[in-house]
């Protein structure tokens, strides 16, 4: 498991445009989302083991964050011919096992990854209201190989600061996972 950081987009950057397939195909767009009290999109993978490591604890998170007003997106955007484990098969899997409440969507073409610019899985973005990037980093200090307990706490200020109408710390860690499966 080879582990990447973040890129650290520049905060107050708008939400890239995005219209993605779920895993059953169901268009969602950015312009769906707007109107909520704010937008968090990560870079996400079924068979990475950083988000495997959070799986459980990001699902309660969405639940939770879902009924204060957060929409909330999950995007694949890995090679799927390439890497055919991270197809809309095994994504209909990790919904029921986890019994998801997200979007979790297919970017096949890579297109809006590269346009959010996450360097890994799990990469987090969290746009205020007006869809401006508040924090980019990661969901705690939990990895799959320290003994930190997986709470979601840096995510969770950022979303209770964004949801009070606060701007959260600039001083933002980023994420660390696998890295994203790019076409070549």
């Amino acid at each position: 498991m080879v582990s990447t950081s973040s890129a650290q987009v520049k905060l107050g950057t708008h939400a890239p445009p995005f219209s993605l397939p779920d895993a059953k195909d169901r268009m969602v767009s950015l312009e769906d989302l707007e109107g909520a009290n704010g937008l968090v999109v990560v870079s996400w993978c079924n068979h990475c083991p950083y988000v495997r490591h959070i799986k459980a604890a990001f699902t309660a998170f969405a639940r939770e964050y879902k009924a204060k007003g957060l929409a909330i997106v999950a995007i694949n955007a890995n090679d799927i011919e390439t890497y055919p484990l991270y197809g809309p098969d095994r994504m209909l899997e990790d919904i029921a096992e986890f019994g998801c409440t997200f979007d979790y969507l297919l970017d096949e073409s890579q297109d809006i990854a590269r346009a959010y610019d996450p360097a890994c899985t799990p990469d987090f973005f969290l746009f205020d209201a007006d869809m401006r990037l508040a924090y980019r980093g990661q969901f705690d200090a939990s990895r799959p190989s320290n003994d930190v307990p997986v709470d979601g706490r840096g995510l969770r200020a950022a979303a209770d600061a964004v949801l009070a109408d606060r701007q959260p710390p600039a001083d933002q860690v980023p994420s660390i996972g696998c890295n994203i499966k790019w076409r070549h």
